[in-house]
């Protein structure tokens, strides 16, 4: 490769794109990173790391009256959104500092600003002029989609600005019925916000278990959160004291703040992938074999802007599996099956593997074991918090198909479950394991009772 200047640019350095530049730069190769924003992407600066502590500082409203049914006297309390901004900020600059030192001592160059391809081998450097390199990583990630034609769309944010407001709300309106929108209702209610969601479809959480996308609807209004199914925006509209915002069934409400949590979107408008001759696909994702190779031969994509698993762990395993394979001579592909998700609601959820609805569509007969109940923690002092429990299993083989948790610390507890489900876990051996006794978690492996759905017209 030495007819270009690097062996491998890469267009992007979230997380995807900063672990294959750094196992790449430690065979030796000369690798180019080029970020137009900051160093860390999606899930450092403006996602999975902000929204975590935005989740643990609006847990305290719950953790006060928790404390208060245990015996302690909580006097009053009051939330600082600008002191927090502020902490949370000094955070997040700490951590994309160490991103950028970690490319830095593994040997990779950093440009700032945006790159663009001219064709297959050359780079173009905003400011900076042209690169060229053998091998091209593409790894810029997702944007929000926002309606654009929707009158008034402008004056919505995105989650994106959601971690930057000037001054925490009253009211919020927040559309969408996906993780992103169901963990910022939690966050906003849990910080004294008036929240209110909407979404268009039927139920929450499209894609995941339905008895968990109907324990999560009604544990997130029980908590104060007002969610309004089977309508959307028609437009918006500033008034005096807010956004009137009018809705396709007729109905309308004034909120200060509306976001718009309606999806992603691949990011690669504008990267020039078109000259390369790179294969799209209709929602601008680049196709990518079971090795993340484009249609171009040295073009790779990893993380988000292939539309497989949107998930920061997947997009890093994709990104060292490429570097690994292309640079080390140690060829490799992320296997995407039984990838476990924690979604940040409150209570969490926990899934990893099949819903019951698609492990009957692949699998044909199975057995569901279910378990709602409220943690020991709710009981004692009357909390109403309950958790649910779900496991899937294939009839015959009785091999566990899906796991599915609604609990505090779901995402804690789903972890290594996923351990478990991966390797091909029946019930029987499941079963065999000895509870942790006192845990919410002991459910998972002293479930015996098939469930059986109550008929129609009884309350479960």
């Amino acid at each position: 490769m030495a007819d270009h200047d690097y062996d491998l640019f890469v267009i992007g350095a979230g997380s995807g794109g900063v672990r294959a530049a750094r196992v790449a730069a430690m065979s030796g190769a000369k690798v180019g990173v080029a970020e137009e924003h900051r160093v860390g992407g999606t899930c450092v600066i403006r996602g999975c790391v902000p929204k975590k502590f935005m989740v643990y500082a609006s847990e305290y409203a719950k953790h006060f009256e928790t404390a208060r049914g245990y015996g302690w006297e909580v006097g009053e309390t009051r939330f600082d959104w600008s002191r927090f901004l502020v902490e949370k900020d000094k955070e997040i600059a700490r951590l994309s500092g160490i991103y950028v030192r970690n490319l830095q001592n593994a040997g990779a160059e950093l440009f700032h600003g945006k790159a663009r391809l001219k064709d297959r081998h050359v780079i173009e450097l905003e400011g900076k002029g042209e690169v060229t390199a053998g091998k091209v990583l593409v790894a810029t990630g997702g944007r929000p989609w926002m309606p654009r034609e929707l009158p008034g769309v402008e004056l919505a944010i995105t989650s994106n600005e959601a971690f930057h407001l000037p001054e925490l709300p009253k009211r919020i309106v927040i559309a969408g019925g996906g993780y992103i929108a169901l963990e910022f209702a939690g966050i906003f209610n849990g910080l004294g916000v008036e929240t209110t969601v909407v979404h268009r479809g039927p139920n929450v959480l499209r894609g995941f278990d339905d008895d968990i996308r109907a324990h999560i609807a009604e544990e997130m209004e029980q908590a104060g959160v007002r969610i309004l199914l089977g309508t959307q925006h028609t437009r918006l509209e500033k008034t005096a004291t807010g956004i009137l915002n009018t809705f396709d069934n007729g109905h309308s409400c004034e909120s200060d703040v509306v976001m718009f949590a309606l999806g992603r979107e691949p990011y690669t408008a504008g990267l020039g992938l078109e000259n390369a001759g790179v294969d799209l696909a209709a929602n601008g994702a680049v196709k990518v074999d079971g090795f993340s190779r484009s249609s171009v031969d040295n073009i790779w994509a990893v993380g988000d802007v292939t539309d497989r698993i949107n998930l920061t762990p997947v997009a890093i395993r994709e990104g060292e599996a490429f570097a690994r394979t292309e640079f080390h001579n140690t060829p490799m592909s992320f296997d995407h099956e039984m990838v476990a998700s924690a979604v940040f609601t409150q209570p969490q959820i926990g899934s990893v593997g099949l819903s019951e609805a698609d492990a009957r569509h692949r699998h044909g007969k199975v057995d569901v074991y279910l378990s709602k109940f409220r943690p020991m923690k709710e009981t004692f002092y009357g909390g109403h918090q309950r958790a649910l429990i779900k496991l899937v299993v294939e009839q015959g083989s009785e091999r566990i198909l899906g796991c599915h948790v609604v609990a505090p610390d779901a995402g804690e507890i789903i972890q290594m479950a996923a351990i478990a489900l991966k390797m091909g876990v029946t019930k029987p051996q499941w079963d065999s394991t000895c509870a942790v006794h006192p845990t919410l978690a002991e459910e998972l492996v002293t479930m015996r009772e098939k469930y059986t759905p109550p008929a129609l017209g009884q309350v479960a």
